[in-house]
């Protein structure tokens, strides 16, 4: 195995409406300033990966369109998912692994202003039972939230707390879309109150992967990935446990996040009961700082939020603020598909 590290990361000011702005428009800053952290050029990219979604765009191969903002010459391997930009950045550890490329620039982006997000999610449902039906995010979070409630494992006062704890993080994070005392506002659907829900919003991240002696050339505290590993639970809800993840479990499992205690967790939660599930799950104690940039309840760019995360817990370490940290990822209903990795920094590397 290769030693791959992130070594830049950087992302938008995330907004509720960018109207004037084309996705091109949104990620060109973003792709300046990581390169520009790094001092590389697109000649030195051995491999370009993004990740966005064409429901979110309303036309298909909506990514192409995209690439003008990477540019045009000279040609680039390149490679796209239909995901979060956390399943673009594990492609493309996997072809730097292969030895196919030494550095990476992973993007995504998303703009869920012009639509309504919430109608637009249920596409990821199974389409044969729970899509025709039309349950939107909200009422799928709401009835994962119940079930905790249900179960003794939270209840409505504890879920705020969750809001609080994470939007006054986000007061520290320049890019967040929603900070400081954010009320609880009225019931979307119950139990979840407004104040439970992510912002709705645009919004572009990008990172920079590189290897080896590479990664140390480009940057002065390269955040090693030391495992990463994505699994999945079962597409019909009906046959799931709610309460639980283990989906989550296993992933972080397999990426070594149990080896040893991490100081620092990046949680793609975008409403306050899936951090309840997600803590348990990981095995997370109140020892480790959770979401210090405010998570997704802060800002929750679609098919971006789960690349913020791993950028975020990169960017302590690159500051020396973390020795070993966990990112997580999500995308589907509930919870439904679960990325981790695990980063470590130079000095827990040697």
């Amino acid at each position: 195995m290769r030693d791959v590290a992130i070594v830049a990361f950087a992302q938008s000011a995330h907004r509720r409406r960018t109207d004037e702005l084309s996705e091109v428009d949104l990620l060109m800053p973003v792709l300046h300033e990581v390169l520009g952290a790094t001092g590389l050029k697109a000649n030195r990219i051995g491999f370009t990966c993004s990740g966005s979604a064409d429901y979110l765009a309303g036309r298909a191969f909506s990514f192409t369109m995209a690439l003008d903002g990477v540019g045009a010459h000279p040609p680039i391997s390149e490679s796209h998912v239909e995901m979060d930009g956390a399943w673009a950045l594990y492609e493309a550890w996997v072809k730097i692994q292969t030895g196919e490329a030494d550095t990476a620039l992973v993007y995504s982006y998303g703009k869920s202003s012009p639509g309504r997000v919430r109608d637009v999610l249920t596409r990821q449902l199974d389409p044969y039972y729970l899509a025709p039906l039309w349950p939107d995010s909200v009422a799928l979070a709401a009835l994962q939230a119940q079930a905790l409630i249900d179960a003794g494992a939270t209840d409505e006062p504890a879920l705020a707390e969750v809001a609080a704890r994470n939007r006054t993080a986000a007061a520290d994070n320049p890019h967040a879309q929603l900070t400081g005392d954010v009320p609880a506002g009225d019931y979307l659907v119950r139990p979840l109150r407004t104040g439970d829900c992510p912002p709705i919003g645009d919004g572009a991240a990008a990172v920079i992967l590189a290897a080896g002696d590479t990664a140390r050339e480009l940057c002065e505290r390269p955040a090693w990935i030391r495992g990463i590993d994505h699994r999945i639970e079962a597409h019909g809800l009906g046959v799931r446990d709610l309460t639980d993840s283990p989906s989550a479990r296993l992933a972080a499992r397999h990426a070594g996040a149990f080896e040893r205690p991490v100081d620092t967790a990046e949680l793609h939660a975008p409403f306050t009961s899936q951090e309840i599930v997600l803590r348990k799950a990981l095995g997370l104690g109140d020892e480790v700082r959770v979401n210090p940039s405010g998570g997704a309840l802060a800002a929750n760019p679609v098919m971006a939020a789960g690349l913020i995360r791993l950028g975020e817990a990169a960017a302590r370490i690159h500051r020396g603020e973390s020795d070993r940290a966990l990112a997580h990822a999500t995308s589907g209903p509930c919870l439904q598909q679960n990325l981790v990795a695990v980063l470590e920094g130079e000095s827990a590397h040697v």
